[in-house]
């Protein structure tokens, strides 16, 4: 068990190229395909941090492969969508500083020789199921009233969410 967490995040970095080749493969209702893609995805992600607190083999490099897989994941379905024009640009791009910034400061974190993790947090946790329920929506219902209403409260999620780990990064650092 104790590597099984790991591995299902290695999977799901794995599954990141998967979906964006399926997203824009040439075959009939491709961007289902690749929907079922994402939500496999988001299983494993499920899966691995249920195993991981179970099993109490939580690990600081699953601390942090495993919010990276997600990024990768979120951002590589942003940009697709974004490509086809279902998402807004600005949108992508308050999410690509926002996700760029937390890749650098939790890289520079953990590399550092205390190997300081911030773990996620209610509010990120929030800011990902409601990105996760907008992708689904803007692939299902692309233009729909609802769909743009679950990416605004995403996008303020997810602006909450990056002021509350700036908060704590920069406490951390005063602390040290």
């Amino acid at each position: 068990m104790k590597y099984v967490p790991n591995g299902l995040t290695i999977l799901r970095l794995c599954l990141v190229p998967v979906f964006a080749y399926m997203f824009f493969a040439p075959i009939e209702n491709n961007h289902i395909y690749a929907l079922v893609i994402f939500m496999v995805a988001g299983l494993t992600d499920l899966m691995d941090g249920y195993i991981a607190r179970k099993y109490d083999v939580v690990s600081v490099f699953g601390i942090v492969l495993d919010p990276l897989a997600d990024k990768l994941m979120l951002l590589t379905a942003l940009v697709c969508l974004t490509r086809i024009g279902v998402m807004p640009a600005w949108a992508l791009w308050i999410m690509l500083v926002s996700e760029s910034l937390l890749i650098l400061t939790g890289t520079y974190m953990y590399f550092k020789k205390e190997k300081d993790v911030i773990p996620a947090n209610k509010f990120g946790k929030t800011a990902t199921i409601l990105f996760a329920a907008a992708v689904f929506l803007m692939v299902m219902f692309p233009g729909g009233i609802v769909t743009r209403l679950v990416l605004v409260l995403a996008l303020a999620a997810k602006i909450v969410s990056f002021t509350s780990y700036a908060l704590q990064m920069l406490q951390k650092k005063s602390n040290s």
